[in-house]
């Protein structure tokens, strides 16, 4: 059995699945594409295997300080190179792949210790030698000065839009960051197929695409429902179609009972 590894080869596998080449699967090949493309589609909004968990950075220009803070329309020139600003566009574009950005960091000064630091200073003075020192009292401290910072200085907004690509920091652009400085991007990002062939291998994929193919052939014998065919074969359209409608509930209720992450995951 040929293993399914590009979607040339998934295409073949669900036609075998329903019958073909004993059988004539009366759909359209661009059907089937697009089959496939919805049923990958689902898989990667839905399924756990379907998104990886990525860390993307982002290098802050002086542009986009500027673009951040303006008030109104203004052009900005930058090697040479005249941009116009529109009021409102303050947003950085992410992107296609990911749905989903959980967070942004680092925003605060926590990576940017000093010998005033008190962070410093607990390190440089308690936790000189940890074979004689318990940590428990550092991982105290540490909490504490992590509430502390959530509280004074707090988390900064964001919104983000997996339909526009548009990623919205709210904060102050031109206290708390400086142009040259990065933002790292906790996201979960599509798999992209083309390099990662295992996905067409997935056992829930072949199932879920099968059911598609076969509902779309049910939908294209409907309209010759009843007519009888060379031999004495009828064609039953509605019912091949709705045997598929079932099938495809079916997978649809098991991917979103056993194999969707919590919604909390991916939330932003």
């Amino acid at each position: 059995m040929a293993i399914p590894s590009t979607k040339a080869t998934l295409k073949e596998y669900c036609l075998r699945a329903l019958g073909k080449p004993v059988i004539d699967i009366n759909v359209d090949d661009d059907q089937v594409d697009d089959r496939i493309d919805e049923a990958v589609q689902y898989f990667s909004q839905y399924h756990y295997d379907g998104v990886e968990r990525m860390y993307l950075k982002y290098q802050v220009t002086a542009a986009d300080v500027t673009r951040m803070t303006t008030d109104s329309s203004e052009s900005v020139t930058e090697n040479s190179v005249t941009t116009t600003w529109k009021q409102g566009e303050n947003f950085l574009i992410v992107p296609s792949s990911v749905i989903s950005v959980v967070n942004v960091f680092p925003l605060s000064d926590r990576a940017n210790l000093n010998m005033f630091d008190v962070r410093y200073q607990l390190r440089l003075n308690d936790l000189y030698d940890f074979s004689s020192t318990s940590i428990v009292h550092y991982q105290m401290t540490m909490q504490h000065l992590d509430f502390l910072d959530h509280v004074l200085v707090g988390e900064k907004p964001m919104r983000f839009n997996q339909l526009s690509n548009k990623l919205f920091i709210d904060m102050d652009w031109k206290t708390d960051i400086t142009a040259g400085e990065y933002l790292i991007m906790e996201v979960y990002r599509k798999l992209d197929p083309a390099t990662n062939v295992d996905m067409f291998d997935d056992l829930y994929l072949k199932r879920y695409t099968t059911a598609l193919i076969k509902k779309q052939w049910g939908q294209n014998l409907s309209k010759f429902s009843g007519t009888a065919m060379l031999g004495g074969v009828t064609l039953n359209g509605p019912e091949l179609f709705s045997t598929a409608i079932q099938e495809q509930r079916q997978l649809e209720d098991e991917i979103r009972t056993n194999y969707e992450e919590p919604p909390h995951m991916q939330q932003g």
